[in-house]
């Protein structure tokens, strides 16, 4: 009976002095973890872009006049058909009006003419008029058609002209510029508004001309936008379009990315950086390390992780951070390829760390 007690009291003395060293072991063994990816399916090339809108449009006036009536600002939003800007249109509908009374008396003097020729017929039937009377009867007549129907092709082009003198939006879309104000004078060519839909856009970048060929499809295309929140700060291209035609003085050509219309709080001239995937045509790089960005522990100017050592211990590393992608961060020095770190760092500074 001794001896079993002395046996047990031998077993718990040895527990109490290996459990310090067993206890952090075993709560790192209990945290979530994640590898540092190296990008083994391509290499990256990051470009600066701007936000542009595919359908943008500078409204001009046809005709001149006076503004007289501007009922949007800029930043209202337009149905198609939409007024947006009116010019004064009295003189030009005076003209108008003139050309109808024009129409008016072309039109009676052409029955006028009508009535004479059919008259002049039947005197010549009854051999009253010679020939050449009943002759110039009939050409009055046709100068009479032709007269009318230039008239009316007159009239028609001054009505339609004062059609110029109201401008509606061509599309729904947003008022982004309004240049002139209540009794500017509109002249023809003059930018008076810029409108745009918001429901299509796309990121125009630049880059090398020797890249163009290696681009992989539009789907691994990866469109940051720092001025928006980090839940809309990333985005995928629905469609990458490189253009046929490259810049002889800096020996790059432009793409153009489309923008699913999901993505709300963009505007044309806005900043955004392109991730775009290289198949292998491309110029030789260093393949790059990702973590988890909820790995990352920022404090002030410190950028660390908790990395786990051969004894599975969290051990707290600085690390220089390059740009996000979507959920992942780049990591420009302080790691390794295939090294574990904490995906908690609150719960990692709380375990013990090796030293």
């Amino acid at each position: 009976m001794l001896s079993t007690m002395k046996k047990a009291l031998t077993a718990l003395f040895l527990l109490q002095c290996l459990l310090p060293c067993l206890l952090p072991a075993a709560q790192a063994a209990e945290l979530s973890v994640a590898s540092v990816r190296s990008s083994q399916g391509g290499l990256l090339y990051s470009a600066d872009g701007v936000v542009e809108a595919v359908r943008q449009t500078v409204i001009s006036a046809q005709v001149a006049g006076a503004v007289t009536a501007l009922p949007v600002h800029a930043g209202d939003a337009v149905k198609a058909g939409a007024l947006l800007l009116r010019i004064d249109a009295r003189a030009a509908r005076q003209e108008a009006s003139a050309g109808r009374a024009q129409v008016e008396a072309a039109r009676a003097a052409l029955a006028l003419a009508a009535r004479d020729v059919e008259r002049q017929k039947l005197l010549f039937a009854r051999q009253y008029i010679s020939q050449a009377q009943l002759d110039r009867a009939e050409a009055e007549f046709k100068s009479a058609t032709a007269s009318a129907t230039a008239q009316i092709a007159q009239a028609g082009a001054l009505q339609t002209q004062t059609d110029f003198y109201a401008l509606n939006a061509p599309y729904a879309g947003l008022v982004a510029d309004v240049a002139v104000t209540v009794g500017d004078m509109a002249l023809p060519g003059r930018p008076l508004l810029t409108l745009y839909d918001p429901s299509a856009l796309r990121v125009t970048a630049t880059l090398p001309q020797a890249l163009a060929s290696g681009l992989a499809p539009a789907r691994s295309a990866r469109i940051e936008f720092p001025a928006l929140p980090d839940a809309r700060r990333w985005a995928t291209a629905a469609r990458l379009t490189v253009l046929p035609v490259a810049d002889a003085a800096t020996h790059t050509v432009q793409i153009r990315l489309d923008l699913p219309a999901s993505v709300p709080g963009l505007t044309p001239g806005m900043f955004a950086r392109v991730s775009l995937q290289l198949q292998g045509g491309g110029p030789a790089q260093a393949a790059r390390l990702y973590v988890p960005a909820r790995a990352v522990l920022r404090r002030a100017e410190l950028s660390a992780v908790y990395v786990l050592n051969a004894q599975g211990r969290p051990l707290l590393r600085q690390v220089r951070l390059g740009a996000p992608a979507g959920s992942e961060q780049e990591i420009l020095s302080g790691v390794a390829a295939g090294e574990q770190v904490a995906l908690d760092p609150a719960a990692a500074a709380k375990r013990p760390q090796s030293r």
